[in-house]
């Protein structure tokens, strides 16, 4: 039986990962942690039923109440490295699914859980066809190099390109000389039009009620045009990857960012 830890329960992903918890036989629903509601039980927010699960505000408490095995953060960008902080000065491996991270960010992470020899995953995508999008891309970008992502995400979403499409990028990156794209001398006659210039791919950010998590990659060719697109049509959609990362993150001793790392 794994232990685990769910920050944000009252998030719609949150929310997923303590249902996940409750019908999964291997996993363990110790405790939560939200910004509210310390000693209370979930049984006391709407959507719960009985679930006599406590949540704490303090995090370091919780840990110190609780025997641990795996922290499923899904808080917040401004959170989440504090977050992850703690859960490794407790022994805890995190879980988690926020963006938001700078690269300076990950790699004092990764030192940390190195020295600490524990394991940590940050995925900026929890949707196995999500990863699985990523992957394609980055092979198809050997061949085909002038590329364009387009992102759509719900307008609740805080930050803008998302860390999926940011991550799709890296990745296409890895196999593809820096260019410039369009015409020489093209020009925006609206700042922002041509959407945000990651090494000359464009990446366009849609935000509006109703959008859950979409990305198509575009990538033309001489008289061809290639669409990779996946889209997360709920938030369960989310849940195998979070399985998936519980039980990898058990058998790591560093920090793995993205589960494309997971999969062959």
């Amino acid at each position: 039986m794994i232990k685990i830890v769910v920050a944000g329960p009252r998030g719609k992903m949150g929310y997923e990962a303590v249902q996940l918890c409750e019908r999964d036989e291997e996993l363990q629903l110790v405790a939560v942690v939200d910004s509210k509601h310390d000693g209370q039980t979930l049984q006391d927010l709407k959507g719960y039923g009985d679930l006599d699960t406590p949540i704490y505000s303090d995090m370091e408490n919780c840990f110190s109440n609780h025997d641990v095995d795996v922290l499923v953060d899904l808080t917040t960008p401004a959170f989440g490295k504090k977050h992850m902080e703690i859960a490794l000065a407790h022994g805890v491996r995190p879980v988690v699914g926020t963006t938001g991270f700078t690269n300076d960010d990950i790699e004092q992470l990764r030192k940390l859980t190195e020295e600490k020899e524990l394991g940590a995953i940050i995925a900026p995508n929890f949707a196995i066809g999500a990863i699985l999008m990523m992957k394609f891309s980055q092979l198809a970008a050997r061949y085909l190099t002038d590329v364009e992502i387009i992102e759509q995400h719900h307008d609740n979403k805080l930050d803008a390109p998302s860390g999926t499409a940011m991550k799709t990028a890296q990745l296409i990156a890895q196999e593809r000389e820096q260019k410039l794209q369009g015409h020489p001398d093209e020009k925006e006659d609206l700042p922002g039009a041509r959407g945000a210039d990651f090494e000359g791919m464009r990446i366009h950010s849609v935000r509006l009620p109703g959008r859950v998590a979409h990305q198509e990659v575009l990538f033309g060719g001489e008289g061809q045009l290639l669409s990779i697109k996946h889209d997360s049509l709920n938030r369960q959609s989310f849940m195998p990857g979070v399985k998936l990362s519980i039980e990898h993150v058990l058998k790591l001793d560093t920090l793995v960012y993205g589960l494309e790392n997971l999969i062959d």
